[in-house]
């Protein structure tokens, strides 16, 4: 489930667009070639796209599947987001255009949103069959988690139901690695409450910094509705949430580790959203901060089991 940047509302242009923006500077055709191929690869979002593949790797090599199948899981969640972040651009070109956004390929002419959505096609088409070579279950329960991320993209962003997509997204990854194993267990409940906690937390800090550029240009999702001020009063409870998950859920009492991780994730929660105002990403980084101090404690649980 990749954290996008912002996405157009309901009722954008359509997926046929033309490409918008000033064309690419002329010049040799190899320079213009490379251009494009460097506006692609930016337009996927590379941060998010490697950050939740770099996670599912993880888990899939915590989790004890072996070489081949932590490939597959790894490529089959590449694929995914590289499809939602390309979408993501895609769909939202024309309005990046009009906002003058900076940094996006398929807005300034890098690259034309036409490829863009053939590029996002190309991933997904791909994606299907990876995700089921990782077993019918796996394959299905990730499938979903990719559908709610382009209907995020597609729809959902704009609404009261902003959130949902990041919680399928999140919860799901847990899950089908756990259901990626010989046999296919079923995931532990604890996995998948702080995945989805930290999917409810990443779209809050994502969206924090930029609340009011999105009201602007009406977008109405759940953080917009809350406010700058709600949105940072919310923020800390899904990240120490998902931390006193993964502490408390696990039979028995709660060890050094689970203690540490507790003072941690608060320290970082509490730290990200009243640091807002100087540093505008501090909610975010500290969302990030959290999140690694629960991917370590997931993992020394371990990831998957009966």
């Amino acid at each position: 489930m990749d954290a996008t940047d912002r996405v157009s509302p309901a009722g954008a242009d359509p997926a046929g667009a033309a490409p918008v923006g000033v064309g690419p500077a002329a010049g040799p055709a190899g320079a213009r070639r490379r251009g494009r191929v460097v506006g692609l690869a930016l337009a996927c979002h590379p941060g998010p796209a490697l950050a939740v593949t770099a996670l599912a790797c993880a888990l899939a090599l915590g989790s004890g599947l072996g070489g081949l199948r932590s490939v597959l899981v790894t490529a089959a969640v590449l694929t995914g987001q590289l499809s939602v972040g390309w979408c993501n651009d895609a769909y939202d070109a024309r309005r990046d255009a009009d906002a003058g956004r900076r940094g996006k390929p398929a807005a300034d002419g890098t690259v034309g949103a036409r490829a863009v959505w053939a590029a996002a096609a190309v991933a997904l088409a791909l994606c299907v069959p990876l995700s089921l070579a990782c077993g019918a279950l796996a394959g299905t329960v990730h499938l979903a988690a990719v559908t709610a991320a382009w209907l995020y993209n597609l729809r959902l962003k704009a609404t009261a139901l902003s959130w949902l997509p990041y919680v399928a997204g999140f919860g799901a990854l847990p899950a089908a690695v756990a259901l990626s194993l010989p046999g296919g267990p079923w995931p532990r409940w604890w996995t998948v409450a702080a995945g989805a906690l930290l999917g409810f937390a990443a779209h809050l800090a994502d969206t924090l910094p930029d609340i009011a550029a999105d009201r602007a240009a009406g977008i109405r999702g759940l953080p917009h509705r809350l406010g700058d001020r709600g949105t940072r009063l919310l923020l800390p409870v899904p990240l120490l949430g998902a931390t006193a998950v993964l502490a408390f859920g696990p039979p028995g009492p709660v060890d050094a580790m689970g203690a540490a991780a507790l003072v941690l994730a608060g320290a970082a929660s509490l730290a990200g959203p009243a640091l807002g105002r100087r540093w505008r990403k501090a909610a975010l980084a500290g969302a990030v901060a959290v999140a690694a101090v629960d991917l370590a404690l997931l993992l020394a649980r371990g990831a998957a089991g009966a």
